[in-house]
């Protein structure tokens, strides 16, 4: 039953169902934790995977068919767990549209292992502890979709990752789990490891299908989408790798089972990484809506030099919004919860700054980077990204006016949702969660640098005034 309209919900993904229960998200269960080795107690080979309870029963969840599989997705109320947040099943579904069967093309699973995002390391812990629990995820996943071939793209800086995967693919080949005839099922499931070169921008989908194609890493316009017109002009979907990982849990346990953990619309359990600013920074499996206080105090001892040390945090990678002291003590980590209150819950990589933080200077840092890593294809990311990172210097080190606060913000709204990807708009947030937050700091950089140079301003472009300048005028008033 859905919502009263009358019940107004600002910010957020969707009109929610009544809450499964009204409070404690959290302290998640030993027992009910899909990645059982995130800390190396035991082997990453087969052996090891099927002792804690992997490729059990595999079988018998192919031959019920990708309907029923696809039908526990749906029920799971699992969501994409790359970012995004769209509802897997739903778009795992978009494979098998009525007629496909007649559809002669390959089909493709590919599995976005880049990972790339600043902050984020949760897919690198999956892939080098956990990789039997990724490959029998894709077969899964495969079958759901009808896929024969799956490609695992893996960022190139993962050399580690990188092998422990491909050793995981030998076993279970050697095994008969994937291939011809995977286990004993009839399916034929073939996966291969293709390695990036490190672009950021390869980690959304159309430009990582385009680099394994052996194109320049640059976004396709949508429509069409790939599943229709993907991987070498074939139905394709693109998934993460947390996401296709926790299918098989899904399967064995469950849909129901899953959807019991968080809140109604943010269903499961969910790796958490944390770093910065806390005492024991750490990746973590937890429930969904767990309160953002309640994951840093419980898993990672709390913030250094208490709560009361602490400045802000990026609740989801580098591409969300900062939120502040008192919003962090409120804030379920959730894509609900967090939406509400203007961020993210993106890859769950929580950046946690204390009030030893440059704040100005962290965000320029994210400028610059998204700068780099631009692919240059659209205007307004191409021209948005090069200015912000050009402005954020002069905030940074006090040269810029305060009227530029504004201006700022007003470029970031030009780029934003104006891309054919969503880098625009990661390169745009973290701008704006500073100054929707943070405004004071940075009138306060401009008005320090004034008082250091006896009450005046910069010229335009950051240059000090007391400097002879004239010299180098092109234009009067510059």
């Amino acid at each position: 039953m859905l919502r009263s309209p009358s019940v107004r919900r600002s910010f957020a993904t969707a009109v929610s169902l009544p809450s499964k229960r009204s409070s404690g998200w959290g302290n998640l269960k030993d027992q009910d934790r899909v990645f059982q080795n995130l800390y190396s107690q035991h082997g990453a080979d087969l052996k090891s995977a099927q002792k804690l309870g992997d490729w059990y029963k595999t079988k018998e969840i192919l031959l019920k068919g990708h309907e029923w599989i696809i039908s526990e997705v749906k029920l799971s109320g699992l969501r994409g767990r790359g970012g995004a947040g769209f509802p897997s099943g739903l778009k795992w579904s978009f494979m098998n549209k009525d007629g496909w069967e007649k559809d002669p093309r390959p089909r493709y699973l590919v599995i976005n292992a880049d990972e790339g995002e600043p902050g984020t390391c949760k897919d690198r812990e999956i892939m080098r502890k956990d990789p039997h629990k990724l490959i029998e995820g894709c077969l899964i996943a495969g079958r759901a979709m009808n896929a024969k071939v799956c490609y695992i793209y893996i960022r190139g800086e993962f050399y580690n990752e990188a092998s422990q995967v491909q050793t995981a693919i030998n076993e279970a080949y050697k095994a008969g789990l994937i291939g011809k005839n995977s286990c004993g099922s009839g399916y034929d499931f073939e996966i291969y490891l293709h390695r990036g070169a490190g672009a950021y921008i390869c980690g959304e989908e159309t430009s990582l299908i385009e680099s394994i194609e052996g194109k320049a890493g640059k976004p396709r316009l949508k429509p069409p989408f790939p599943a229709d017109v993907g991987l070498f002009g074939c139905p394709t979907t693109v998934t993460n790798v947390e996401t296709v990982a926790v299918a098989p849990a899904i399967c064995r346990r469950g849909g129901a089972w899953f959807n019991s953990f968080g809140r109604e619309n943010n269903s499961g359990t969910k790796l958490f990484a944390i770093s910065g600013h806390v005492n024991k920074p750490c990746t973590v499996e937890e429930e969904m809506s767990i309160p953002l206080r309640e994951l840093i105090d419980r898993h990672c001892g709390g913030v250094r030099g208490g709560w009361d040390n602490l400045l802000g945090i990026i609740p989801g990678g580098s591409s969300v919004p900062v939120l502040p002291q008192k919003t962090c003590g409120e804030v379920l980590m959730d894509f609900d919860s967090l939406k509400d209150v203007q961020s993210g819950l993106g890859t769950a990589a929580v950046i946690v700054m204390d009030k030893s933080t440059d704040i100005i200077r962290a965000i320029s840092r994210f400028a610059q980077f998204y700068k780099h890593e631009s692919c240059g294809q659209c205007t307004p990311c191409r021209e948005g990204t090069s200015w912000m990172n050009k402005m954020m210097a002069r905030f940074e080190n006090g040269t810029a006016k305060a009227r530029e606060i504004d201006q700022l913000y007003e470029l970031t709204k030009e780029i934003e949702g104006h891309t054919i990807c969503a880098l625009g708009d990661a390169a745009a947030w973290p701008i704006q969660g500073l100054i929707r937050h943070f405004r004071p700091e940075m009138e306060k950089r401009i008005e320090g640098y004034k008082g250091r140079h006896g009450g005046n301003e910069p010229y335009a472009g950051g240059h000090e005034p007391e400097k002879d300048m004239r010299s180098n005028l092109i234009s009067p008033g510059m």
